[in-house]
């Protein structure tokens, strides 16, 4: 058998195809070489700030910081809202080795009661261990102090301090400052719909009431933040960069805290109300509503116990001042009468015979005074003086309801007073619409008897009241009722509510001095109704009482407090100004269920003016002038 014969290797072309094979691997080598330079390049120059971003967040984190609320001051500069340091029993659990012991051993020494550590350990399963929570706020002096001698028996626990609203004067200004709270989901999310959530990532209270809410976006002041670096597990390693926070801005009130400590003492035990107005600016000098309670105990979360007791037949939640609707009652006799000379009803000589009672022609029903034997021939001064509510029954009989809710509508009833503050109700000034509206039912004439004493269907505030004397007292300029005047931060001064309302205008002006000089015959004369309470001041007062039912009195029956219950006896009401010919402060005085506005509204509206100018000596000085 023939052997296949090896053929001959052709080096050449053998090395050919390895220069052809080498020289493919190196164009491919060099691409992959020129693609790896290129993305190097674009990570490394191009995309270096995008990835150093990236970098930094996985490495530093951004922490809100919360600004320090602004303060509320009175008139005088008296603090009356303030922050003060509260300390907090916090523990970091990942440092705790032993922590059902750790709580066992803690609790025994500062008294922790079941409720805070079943808190505490609610709040540690729904954040990382490493993160410090609070086991016990508002430590006191003694415990903070034993805490810290047995401070290395328990690892991982320590103290912290924090700022925290405190309101020194504590119920005395409750329903005028407010008080702040925990922020709740409800008003987070109203804070995201308007796109002021992120202003409140650090933030822990919130404004509830009065001037703390009108004015929480101006006390709350601009978060700050600091840049931390952070480990892979989140844990705070060092503090990079820090952005301060802007304070809130304080409030400047036109309160005055000894006036208003003076209001509180004294309605006493006494339910009601007492507003005092500066006459030329509409400020508000007092504002008291009677019961009030302590605004400190919602601060850090009020107990059940506590918010039970508040709600009882009292209801010192309530801010009488401005949501309390009260008869006004023959306080808007002066305001009545400037109404009769205006549609012409009455004239400054018109008299009338008052025999104690009135009555619409051929109805039996009648509307009795006061005074049962009436008040005999009555012109609007005595009218006003006497408190002769036959002369304004009739006024009101021959106006009409229509006429009479247009006119006093100017004045503010029936409408918000401008109040900075956002608890106050309208109250009730009737008209045909409003009871067709409320009662499906027509207004009868009948029902217009009682409005023109300020009884039947009409019912205002004491804010309100105060409010429509001011407009009088200063022939009707109006200057809204506030309680801030100016807002401050540092050397920035912003002043506030400074505008005037359209005035009142009265077809004869000389209408205005007609109703004010009775008002102060009211006081002046003896036969007034407030000569008694006002006897020897060293100023002079004008002003004008009254007495409003609660229930009704049978026809032919009389008014017997005795017989009554406590809550169906008359409201005690006193409206007035001073001094007459240059009003500084009107004041208001509403006393539930205490009788007559003679007999105890207006002893106290003496007491406060007393205080107003023995405090005031630019006042005092002013009134010795006109004397």
């Amino acid at each position: 058998m023939l052997r296949k014969r090896t053929p001959i290797r052709d080096h050449s072309a053998e090395a050919n195809l390895f220069a052809r094979r080498s020289f493919t691997a190196f164009i491919f080598v060099l691409i992959l070489v020129a693609i790896l330079i290129s993305n190097l390049y674009n990570l490394q120059v191009v995309a270096h700030k995008t990835y150093q971003t990236r970098s930094n967040d996985n490495r530093i984190k951004v922490l809100p910081v919360a600004p320090n609320r602004g303060l509320i001051y009175d008139r005088n500069g008296t603090l009356l809202a303030e922050n003060k340091p509260v300390y907090n029993l916090e523990v970091i659990p990942e440092q705790v080795d032993d922590l059902t012991q750790s709580l066992d051993d803690i609790s025994a020494l500062l008294n922790i009661s079941e409720q805070q550590r079943a808190e505490f350990l609610d709040d540690i399963r729904h954040n990382r261990r490493f993160q410090s929570q609070v086991l016990k706020s508002r430590l006191n002096d003694k415990e903070v102090a034993l805490f810290s001698v047995n401070q290395h028996k328990f690892p991982g626990f320590s103290v912290e301090a924090r700022l925290a609203r405190y309101y020194p004067f504590g119920d005395t200004l409750t329903h005028a400052l407010g008080y702040v709270a925990k922020l709740n989901k409800k008003e987070l999310t109203n804070l995201e719909a308007q796109g002021l959530a992120t202003n409140y990532r650090a933030t822990r209270d919130f404004g509830k009431l009065g001037l703390e809410k009108f004015y929480e976006s101006q006390l709350h002041g601009q978060v700050g933040s600091q840049s931390v670096e952070i480990n892979n597990r989140g844990r705070v390693l060092r503090r990079v960069e820090e952005t301060p926070p802007v304070p809130g801005k304080d409030l400047m009130l036109t309160l005055d805290i000894g006036l208003q400590q003076i209001a509180q003492m004294t309605l006493k035990d006494k339910r009601g109300a007492i507003v005092a107005l500066d006459a030329k600016t509409g400020g508000i000098l007092a504002l008291y509503s009677n019961p009030s309670y302590d605004p400190n105990l919602f601060v850090h979360g009020i107990s059940s116990a506590n918010y039970k007791a508040l709600l009882n037949p009292d209801r010192p939640l309530i801010n009488r001042a401005t949501q309390g609707r009260y008869a006004p009652a023959s306080t808007i006799k002066p305001h009545m009468a400037i109404f009769g000379l205006e549609q012409g009803l009455v004239t400054e000589e018109t008299k009338m015979w008052d025999p104690g009672f009135f009555q619409i022609p051929n109805v039996e029903h009648k509307w009795r005074d006061w005074k049962r034997w009436g008040h005999g021939h009555v012109d609007v001064y005595k009218a006003i003086e006497e408190s002769c509510d036959t002369y304004f029954y009739d006024i009101a009989y021959r106006a009409g309801i229509t006429k009479i809710s247009n006119f006093m509508a100017q004045f503010g009833f029936g409408d918000l007073s401008g109040i900075d503050i956002h608890e106050e109700t309208t109250a009730i000034l009737p008209s045909k619409e409003w009871k067709e509206d409320r009662f499906r039912e027509s207004w009868w004439r009948g029902d217009t008897i009682s409005v023109g004493i300020g009884q039947g269907y009409w019912t205002a505030t004491p804010i309100q009241i105060a409010n429509a004397v001011n407009i009088m007292a200063n022939r009707g300029v109006h200057n809204p009722p506030h309680l801030v005047h100016q807002l401050r931060r540092d050397s920035d001064i912003t002043t506030v509510n400074d505008d005037e309302k359209p005035p009142v205008k009265l077809q004869k002006p000389k209408h205005w001095q007609i109703a004010l000089d009775a008002m102060h015959n009211t006081v002046k004369k003896v036969t007034g109704t407030a000569h008694k309470a006002f006897k020897g001041t060293n100023y002079d007062p004008a002003g004008k009482t009254g007495t409003a039912q609660v229930v009704s009195i049978a026809q032919g029956e009389r008014y017997d407090a005795d017989k009554l219950k406590e809550r169906h006896r008359d409201n005690a009401i006193y409206v007035g100004f001073a001094p007459f010919d240059d009003p500084q402060i009107v004041v208001t005085v509403i006393v539930e269920n205490s009788g007559g506005g003679s007999s105890v509204a207006a002893p106290i509206a003496r007491e406060v003016m007393d205080y107003y100018f023995l405090a005031n000596p630019i006042a005092s000085e002013v009134q010795d002038e006109s004397q």
